[in-house]
């Protein structure tokens, strides 16, 4: 057993080397990044946290006061709203249909794949908990919860609980006050013409 203590190069600026971030990334103010984590290409806005072992990806917007927690994938496609929480595992899927060898054989590239690309969009004020899995294209409405390991694999109207695998409506959000929250969302979203996060 080898007693020495690991020391980690540190880079002329003292900046250690847990953390890999691109020079494209784009953070907000007041944003907290934890090590181990890996960012390029996205938007993170102002006062967001991101914890250990997340990847974000080219593409990917988030907005203020957002929360990512530990071992997250967001892959590119995905925009998350403000006031969010995304739970410990939670993954996101941007191709429904994935494969590792285009139809010549060799390893697949984003121009093989691309047709098969889809978006997805978190609204403000969503909770998702630990170990989810968003599949692609969806829209997750504005307040609305997400069980903890749950597969979401259509769109989820604002304000209400979801759960389970394939994730299925449960309720509104806390009781009656939600139940008019999510009624409030969808009359909204009625004469909004463009879906803003």
């Amino acid at each position: 057993m080898n007693d020495k203590v690991l020391k980690l190069p540190q880079k002329s600026d003292g900046e250690d080397y847990l953390r890999c971030i691109a020079p494209d990334v784009k953070l907000g103010t007041g944003v907290y990044l934890s090590k181990f984590i890996n960012l390029y290409g996205c938007q993170i806005g102002d006062h967001c946290k991101v914890g250990a072992f997340a990847e974000i990806q080219k593409g990917v917007t988030i907005g203020n006061n957002t929360k990512i927690c530990t071992n997250t994938l967001i892959c590119s496609g995905v925009k998350i709203g403000s006031g969010c929480f995304i739970g410990n595992g939670t993954v996101f899927v941007n191709d429904n249909h994935p494969r590792a060898l285009n139809e010549k054989g060799a390893l697949e590239i984003f121009d093989d794949w691309k047709n098969r690309y889809v978006e997805t969009v978190i609204e403000d004020y969503v909770s998702i908990g630990s170990n989810c899995t968003i599949i692609g294209g969806i829209t997750i409405g504005r307040g609305a919860i997400i069980g903890a390991g749950s597969v979401v694999t259509k769109d989820v109207p604002p304000g209400e609980v979801w759960v389970g695998n394939p994730a299925l409506s449960m309720r509104y959000r806390k009781g009656l006050l939600g139940f008019i929250r999510g009624i409030i969302y969808r009359i909204a979203d009625l004469f909004t013409k463009e879906r803003h996060i």
